[in-house]
């Protein structure tokens, strides 16, 4: 063979082939390009270069799949994305056997859902994917709290019941509480276009008498933009 036919010949890319086991720079040639299938379904591309691995997955559907940061000096979505929204519900009061409704706005909480500071237009559906709750010292922390998701769907002035919580331990000062998605009576969704109300009642008697106790509350949504 002359030399332009090996320098041809050198030039010519191999095959690439599917390998059972994952590749890693030491069982790798330099140049070198591989395909491995992982147990996830996953079929990733894998290229030793400079002494480096360098790796891409492979798609069907349009999917991609980023195995560790994102990092992106714009981000821009086209149609719908899901993202999770942080709400502000802090209010002071003694709470007691009526129901009241947790403030989205400002720090006064109200009896009915039917309120603009108890209540939040959801533009997108909206999945509650936890209740994050702080209380200050109180008198009575042994009784029950029933905490409630509600919604008022567009068109009407009905507050419908979505799902409760019932709080059967006692509350300690000064410490967090977390309520989860699965948590809950049933799913805690609010679909769009529905106001979202969060309520808080308790068993029997006020669970700070004569002061006002705080709650500090956050709640956290995962919601679907664009959806």
């Amino acid at each position: 063979m002359d030399r332009d036919s090996r320098f041809i010949n050198n030039r010519k890319q191999d095959k690439i082939r599917l390998v059972n086991n994952h590749p890693s720079i030491n069982n790798m040639r330099e140049g070198e390009e591989v395909l491995f299938n992982h147990k996830d379904g996953i079929l990733k591309r894998y290229r030793k270069q400079n002494g480096r691995l360098w790796s891409s997955n492979m798609s069907t559907d349009g999917n991609t799949i980023v195995d560790k940061k994102l990092i992106a000096n714009e981000l821009e979505y086209k149609q719908k994305f899901i993202d999770y929204r942080l709400f502000n519900h802090n209010f002071k009061d003694d709470i007691a056997t009526t129901k009241h409704y947790v403030p989205w706005s400002g720090v006064g909480e109200q009896t009915t859902g039917l309120h603009e500071q108890s209540s939040f237009l959801t533009p997108f559906k909206m999945i509650c994917h936890s209740l994050v709750i702080r209380t200050e010292n109180m008198n009575d922390n042994t009784q029950s709290i029933t905490f409630g998701i509600e919604r008022i769907d567009n068109g009407d002035n009905t507050q419908d019941s979505v799902a409760t919580f019932v709080h059967s331990t006692d509350f300690v000062a000064n410490t967090v509480t977390v309520i989860k998605t699965s948590d809950w009576s049933a799913s805690p969704v609010i679909p769009a276009n529905a106001l979202a109300a969060i309520t808080i009642q308790t068993s029997s008697s006020d669970l700070q008498d004569g002061e006002s106790s705080i709650f500090w509350i956050t709640s956290i949504w995962k919601t679907f933009i664009g959806v």
